[in-house]
């Protein structure tokens, strides 16, 4: 029987966006659609803050049709397109008109590694099945049409499976990609599992 506990609301709209993103190095992303199931343990995120982060697509509590979602109480998906190719996956945090979010950049694959695979087409399993946020999603079926999906359902969810990282596991780093934010694009809010081989090769331009 496969141990499980869902995270809660609370897990999600706690005020601080950054322990968020480095506490969910260890908690494990699923997607089950058309009863098949697919995820692993996260290993990459980054976190985004919309009241003062330039990186953020809500900075300075700019609305749009997209950033919306990220208005709504944590614990609620923010799925957007980049490139015309790429769906990124983020994580609404905080509290409802508080804009945060936290990126899911990579995990290490764990269930449904085949049916990851063949969405991947990928000849056999690598690293490039889930290490980056655009292969993430393309690995668990997620495409912006589960924008706004309630994380505390049966299609897109996150677990607490007990898996407890050290801190000094755990690296901090500059966020990928954002080098228009200036000041902000130096901001250590990107954290990886150290020594994990499913952490993306972060190319400071491309952030798939």
């Amino acid at each position: 029987m496969r141990l499980q506990q869902k995270l809660s609301s609370d897990f999600y709209t706690r005020p601080d966006v950054v322990t968020i993103a480095r506490d969910l190095i260890g908690k494990y992303f699923f997607s089950s659609f058309d009863g098949v199931l697919t995820g692993g343990m996260v290993v990459e995120t980054e976190a985004y803050s919309g009241t003062s982060d330039a990186a953020c697509h809500a900075h300075l509590g700019r609305r749009t049709k997209r950033t919306q979602i990220m208005y709504e109480q944590g614990g609620v998906a923010y799925v957007y397109l980049i490139y015309g190719i790429y769906s990124l996956f983020n994580i609404v945090t905080n509290a409802e008109g508080t804009a945060d979010a936290v990126l899911i950049r990579a995990i290490e694959p764990i269930e449904g590694i085949e049916e990851m695979r063949l969405r991947r087409g990928l000849a056999k399993v690598e690293p490039r099945l889930t290490a980056g946020p655009g292969l993430v999603t393309q690995a668990l079926g997620i495409s912006t049409q589960h924008n706004g999906t309630q994380l505390s359902g049966s299609e897109i969810w996150f677990e607490d499976r007990g898996m407890l990282v050290p801190e000094d596991q755990i690296i901090a780093g500059p966020r990928v990609g954002v080098a228009y934010a200036g000041a902000d694009a130096l901001l250590p809010w990107r954290f990886s599992l150290k020594g994990s081989r499913w952490v993306s090769k972060a190319n400071p331009k491309y952030p798939q």
